[in-house]
């Protein structure tokens, strides 16, 4: 089987027949009801959708044998899973997590820096984490500028490392004694 890729987490139930708020991570929210059972985490258990509206944020989703409040409450936060190969296509310059965990980051200038950990987004963007051999883990944006190429054939990505994060410079050190306040100059 090839990789798991997660396509979607179940959140708090809905209603009292057992429906829950189904936060998908896919283009299209509805795209979940095509790659058949979803699977946990482990690969052991499946979960069938039954049905599946649109919500404000959300779709909100019933799973076969799935029937009360009580069985809905116990599947919160679970995430659900698909093999990667199930998954459409990509097109150039658009990559699953998957395709880039485990592959080797190097410089500009070919210096390996260690290997990718994990893709995040945290609500401003998708960021990299790069595992080097020793110490800890380094956080860069993943952007254009930052990762000029993926190699995903070479099995790596290339980081230009910033020289320095940009911010006003204004000459001042803040004593720990003395935090600066929102106003001051």
């Amino acid at each position: 089987m090839s990789a798991l890729v997660c396509v979607a987490r179940i959140g708090a139930a809905h209603g009292v027949r057992g429906a829950v708020k189904l936060w998908t991570f896919t283009e299209d929210p509805f795209a979940v009801r095509r790659y058949g059972p979803l699977l946990a985490k482990d690969g052991k258990r499946q979960f069938e959708l039954a049905t599946a509206r649109e919500a404000k944020d959300h779709l909100v989703a019933t799973f076969k044998g799935v029937t009360t409040r009580d069985e809905a409450e116990r599947l919160n936060g679970i995430e659900l899973y698909v093999a990667r190969d199930k998954l459409p296509v990509t097109d150039e310059d658009e990559y699953y997590h998957t395709d880039l965990i485990g592959l080797a980051a190097v410089t500009t200038d070919g210096d390996a820096l260690g290997r990718v950990l994990a893709i995040h987004n945290f609500g401003a963007g998708d960021i990299i984490e790069i595992a080097p051999p020793k110490g800890a883990t380094m956080l860069l944006p993943f952007s254009n500028a930052v990762v000029p190429e993926v190699d995903l054939k070479g099995g790596r990505v290339v980081i230009a490392l910033p020289q320095e994060i940009e911010g006003e410079d204004r000459g001042e050190t803040l004593s720990p004694s003395r935090p600066r306040e929102r106003g001051d100059p």
